[in-house]
């Protein structure tokens, strides 16, 4: 683990490559696939207004998503931000149940009650989607003092964006994680802008590592372009926590291809810039790799991004059969009993 003051923290990865075997590598292309066809029908049920409310898509993300995803086991939680449609499904919850959600359906995953910002599941500890900005991380706090407190070896992943990490609330749970030994893995999304805000505007340090120097927290930083590096990185990190029950705080450095929100066209971005972080696509990256090791071909990688357009069809066509909430469900689960 970093020590105080030190660089951010670099993984070894050399347990993981085993691992990641040829089966392993292209279940986890197809994956990413999946999510990246999801988002993209999302975004397209939403121009067609087949829902309404503030809309967040994770295209440009996977490898983050699905590089932690891969190092938890099910026991563990994750609560997150509101761009969680995809993180929910990479937490167990079916996709076809978070599109039902989105269209306010009673088969969706909040019964139709919380739509694209809190997608949620108590079976899969999946404890949100939460709109309120940086308002997950004390409640990851809470979630890693009743870990402690019951004597588990499990964590609570909270995901948060760059610029929520200028919260209050985010610098009290982070303090008390750390003074607590929490064990709470703290991941910033960093994509680089707050909306449409960059990151470097609103913060005078150059690495959002550096926030855990404070508090004396283990931290570090990964390529979360990469989910081969994100893996190994992130694996490494949990087997320690495991361990040792102490909090970490990673700066996860990513991009997202479309603008904040779907209401968003993004003008504040150049186009010099978007090639850039389009050059290194976690999609297109992993393919690389495969065709680079004789894993796969142009062919075999194409019929698998062609199932997972069909899956997240699927999951918009069984969504769109579902019924919607009775009314007397509006009183519900809104007062305790």
């Amino acid at each position: 683990m970093s020590p105080k003051g030190s660089a951010p923290e670099k993984s070894s990865g050399a347990k993981q490559e085993a691992k990641m075997d040829k089966q392993w590598l292209l279940s986890v292309y197809q994956q990413m696939c999946y999510y990246r066809r999801f988002e993209e029908r999302v975004l397209q049920a939403y121009t067609q207004q087949k829902f309404a409310g503030f809309c967040h898509v994770h295209i440009g993300q996977e490898a983050l998503c699905v590089g932690v995803q891969r190092a938890l086991r099910d026991t563990d939680y994750m609560i997150t931000g509101y761009r969680s449609h995809t993180q929910a499904i990479a937490k167990g919850i079916p996709g076809r149940e978070v599109f039902a959600e989105l269209f306010g359906k009673a088969t969706g995953c909040a019964k139709g009650n919380g739509g694209s910002m809190h997608m949620f599941s108590k079976e899969k500890r999946f404890l949100g989607g939460h709109g309120i900005v940086g308002g997950q991380v004390p409640l990851a706090a809470g979630v890693g003092f009743a870990i402690r407190y019951e004597k588990k070896d499990d964590i609570i992943v909270c995901y948060i964006g760059d610029a929520a990490t200028n919260q209050g609330q985010f610098h009290e749970a982070l303090n008390m994680a750390a003074t607590w030994n929490l064990p709470v893995l703290t991941i910033i999304e960093n994509n680089r802008y707050g909306m449409g805000t960059d990151i470097k505007r609103t913060t005078s340090i150059d690495h959002l590592w550096k926030r855990a120097l404070a508090y004396d927290m283990d931290h570090g930083e990964v390529d979360a372009m990469n989910v081969i590096k994100t893996h190994e990185f992130v694996s490494d990190v949990i087997a320690k926590m495991r361990k040792t029950h102490r909090p970490y705080l990673l700066d996860a450095i990513c991009y997202r291809y479309k603008g904040h929100s779907v209401s968003d066209p993004g003008l504040y971005r150049t186009k010099e810039e978007m090639g850039e972080w389009m050059a290194k696509d976690p999609i297109l990256q992993l393919a690389e790799h495969l065709k680079k090791n004789k894993m796969a071909t142009d062919e075999e990688l194409k019929a698998l991004d062609t199932k997972a357009k069909e899956m997240a069809k699927a999951d918009e066509a069984w969504a769109e059969e579902q019924p919607v909430p009775p009314e007397e469900q509006v009183w519900q689960n809104v007062y305790a009993d």
